[in-house]
């Protein structure tokens, strides 16, 4: 083959790898398309294995044709993009581990090295960066991230001298995000895995009664809707903190290392090179990157600062194609009032709610309320009730964003699990009873979070306290008491965390082997992913009723709808021991009343 026609080729197949990835950027996560939308996701993922391998066979003549460097990274980029698109669509591993290997190979190889001279190539560089941080913290590679944050600062520092008259204005803001994010993510000490680990949250003790369990429904768990709009809520790109969280907590851990290929890619000069993981886009690599010993995740929507009608049409989809026997998780962290902000309450608990809605806000609450005609059997809003709602954008468009509880009402046709994280959440106790076909599970938020120093902690840049407890139970406690984990404290820390293993591992035989509780609970059971938020709730709930907080003391609790079983509330044989050891351990039993009411 000529030059020129390798030149030709090779063009072609950019042209043609470019179009079609115009086609799948900006789709959807979730639409009526779904199926349309993977056979175009395979399209693009063939035109650019033709384009690599293409590249990778002509390099030598490609160079000396003119082929940058950067050109070549350009093309790594677009494929580790649609890795990570893809895993955002199916929520499948091995996508973002796909993302992981092509951003690693861009970055050992330096193919983005030398961008001053190129304003455009700088920007492609900084992208490229910005992108491989996210998936570096999905992932929990930290020492990843820190060398990522080093070098994206100072690519982002050097541009502004490298290219006078541009700003570079919103690459700072972008640093300046994924430094809180990163602060805010790592303010306490990782001690596991935010995913369900098989070995770390599979406890023996309990597992044959997890076995045995049976209920007269025992659903599937395939499909979640994850939302949240705060003002000023710490976020990077489009994941804020609280879906950043819930993301991982609905997954499961890998068992192994990310898989590492190293097929040999030739040097500029024709001779191979053992340098760089340069991967094959194939999907072969399926089989490598999948643990057959782990269940599917969960495909979940992640949906940034959604409109009502956005997130409402995204349900319906979602709830509409979900299999029998299956159940839909919807989780909501928004605020019920437009400034978005909540205050820390001390062990005295003589704080109160925050703000309330303006007047004109109020009006217009009433207005609304009064238009809409599906209003809630036996339950309806009385006039004291026109803030029953979320805010899910900014106040100036009132009642259009606002989410009320009987908006979910048609959705209670499948089984539903809903979590609302919000100082409006008990605003949606008004669901039980309204449903139109299955009793919906809720998990409600305290109307304020807790803490021993009012004050030390911001919930807007720290993320919500009842979405970490469901996360990482044992950093939201040591948060609650003011408590800073280091390494010279791992022990003890250890300590902590086996005696709540050991808690929760008990908590599942009492859960498993009852004969009252709710259905509506017993179903999700036989699933892990289910099983563990219940058991952290169980833990949340009964950490904030012994936390000394009194005055008002219902709005710093949790609820849950239905019930759960007397047997595992916070006061009882069961659960009350288990808080006491971990209190002790940690040297913190005084921010707590542990007898007595």
């Amino acid at each position: 083959m000529s030059n020129n026609d390798v030149s030709g080729k090779f063009r072609g197949l950019v042209e043609s790898a470019e179009k079609k990835f115009a086609r799948v950027r900006d789709l959807p996560l979730y639409s009526t398309t779904r199926g349309q939308n993977s056979h175009n996701f395979h399209k693009v993922f063939s035109a650019y294995t033709k384009l690599w391998k293409f590249q990778q066979e002509n390099r030598r003549e490609l160079i000396e044709l003119g082929l940058h460097r950067w050109e070549i990274g350009e093309i790594a980029s677009r494929i580790g993009q649609l890795y990570y698109s893809q895993y955002m669509r199916s929520s499948e591993m091995r996508f973002l581990v796909g993302a992981y290997v092509f951003y690693e190979a861009i970055l050992s190889r330096r193919y983005f090295e030398g961008s001053e001279g190129d304003r455009g190539v700088r920007y492609k560089e900084l992208r490229f960066y910005a992108r491989f941080l996210m998936v570096a913290l999905l992932l929990n590679r930290v020492e990843m991230v820190d060398l990522l944050l080093e070098r994206f600062r100072g690519l982002v520092d050097e541009s502004t001298s490298c290219f006078p008259g541009t700003s570079f204005k919103e690459w700072k803001l972008v640093l300046q995000e994924v430094i809180q994010f990163n602060r805010s993510n790592s303010l306490y000490l990782n001690t596991r895995p935010l995913r369900y680990s098989l070995l770390l949250d599979s406890y023996p003790s309990s597992q044959s009664y997890v076995n045995r369990f049976h209920s007269k429904k025992v659903l599937k768990f395939r499909d979640a809707v994850l939302t949240s709009y705060h003002k000023n809520e710490v976020r990077f790109t489009e994941q804020t903190l609280d879906t950043f969280r819930m993301l991982q907590c609905l997954e499961w851990e890998p068992t192994g290392p990310i898989p590492q290929k190293h097929p040999l890619e030739l040097r500029e000069n024709g001779g191979p090179d053992h340098s760089i993981t340069s991967g094959i886009i194939d999907m072969k690599l399926a089989a490598d990157m999948t643990d057959p010993n782990l269940p599917p995740n969960p495909k979940k929507a992640i949906l940034y600062r959604p409109a009502v009608t956005q997130l409402l049409a995204v349900i319906a989809t979602i709830c509409a194609e979900l299999p029998p026997e299956s159940v839909m998780l919807v989780y909501l962290s928004a605020s019920g009032n437009h400034g978005g902000t909540t205050s820390y309450v001390e062990g005295s608990g003589n704080s109160k709610r925050s703000s309330k809605l303006s007047s004109n806000s109020h009006k217009t609450n009433n207005r609304d309320t009064a238009l809409r005609g599906n209003n809630i059997q036996h339950k309806e809003l009385s006039s004291q009730n026109y803030e029953n709602h979320l805010w899910l954008g900014p106040c100036k468009n009132g009642g259009a964003n606002f989410l009320y509880p009987d908006d979910l009402i048609p959705f209670t046709r499948r089984p539903l699990l809903l979590i609302i994280d919000s100082d409006n959440s008990h605003a949606f106790k008004v669901l039980h009873g309204a449903e139109r076909g299955e009793t919906a599970a809720l998990l409600l938020s305290p109307l304020n979070p807790s803490h021993k120093n009012p004050g030390a902690l911001d919930g807007t840049q720290n993320g919500s306290q009842f979405t970490f407890f469901l996360a990482a139970p044992l950093q939201a406690f040591c948060e609650l008491v003011g408590l800073k984990s280091s390494n010279d404290d791992l022990e003890v820390f250890d300590d902590a965390d086996s005696i709540i293993s050991a808690a929760f591992a008990q908590w599942e035989v009492t859960l498993c082997t009852s004969t009252s509780i709710d259905l509506a609970w017993a179903q999700f059971l036989s699933n892990p992913l289910l099983r563990r938020l219940i058991l952290r709730f169980i833990f949340c709930r009964a950490v904030l009723t012994l936390f000394c907080l009194r005055e008002n003391g219902d709005q710093y609790l949790p609820t849950c709808i239905p019930e759960l079983p007397e047997y595992v509330a916070p006061h009882s044989e069961v659960v009350l021991p288990s808080i006491i050891r971990l209190a002790n351990c940690l040297g913190v039993a005084g921010c707590f009343r542990f007898h007595g009411s």
